[in-house]
């Protein structure tokens, strides 16, 4: 008897976004569109559920002082450990760096990425800029990056490679199942970063 090939679609790997503070609903929103069950996370039982988790653009320094608050920043530095695949995008970016070159009085990141991140690097709310990122692993042509008082990465250790760079400065970066960028694909409707992301995911689990 010949076995009928399955037709049956890949099981969909549930991803959090971080629901502190910053652009949670347009990254749950991405991350429907390209096959995951996308999850707001605001309590460490929730993190708990999640195999891959999204932090979001906003405000760093506000990001970390809520998920302190909400006993959130010390079960993400232990999942981050544990091998959680891990996306941020812009602030995101910057709670991944193991560093940051310039943090303000009591700024705490989760770490996990063998970097030294400036925040505001390409300046203020008002020099926002829009340009193609050519960006490593993603198929179809350059991105649309969408930069708001983003960061760029001022260095990057071993264990760290830069997917991409604008005016010469890492803005992609990925570290083992660690994904970030400075700029925000959430805001510009090219879900393939997110793709990304939720494949490696899937590959982890």
């Amino acid at each position: 008897m010949t076995a009928t090939p399955s037709t049956s679609t890949p099981t969909a790997p549930v991803v959090g976004v971080l629901a502190l503070q910053g652009d949670v609903r347009e990254h749950l929103a991405a991350l429907t569109a390209v096959g995951a069950e996308a999850r707001a996370v605001r309590r460490p039982a929730e993190l708990d559920a999640v195999q891959g988790l999204v932090l979001p653009g906003g405000e760093s320094t506000t990001i970390s002082k809520l998920a302190t608050a909400f006993g959130l920043l010390e079960p993400l530095r232990e999942r981050v450990r544990a091998g959680l695949p891990v996306y941020g995008s812009c602030a995101g970016m910057i709670l991944l760096a193991d560093k940051i070159l310039d943090p303000r009085s009591g700024q705490e990141t989760i770490g996990g990425i063998d970097m030294i991140v400036r925040r505001n690097a390409f300046g203020r709310q008002n020099e926002s800029f829009e340009a193609a990122v050519d960006l490593e692993g993603v198929s179809g042509g350059p991105v649309h990056g969408v930069f708001i008082r983003a960061p760029w990465v001022e260095s990057l250790g071993a264990g760290a490679t830069a997917l991409a760079r604008h005016e010469g400065h890492p803005v992609a970066v990925r570290q083992g199942n660690l994904l970030a960028t400075a700029f925000h694909p959430e805001l510009t409707g090219d879900h393939r970063v997110h793709a990304l992301f939720t494949e490696m995911v899937r590959r982890a689990d």
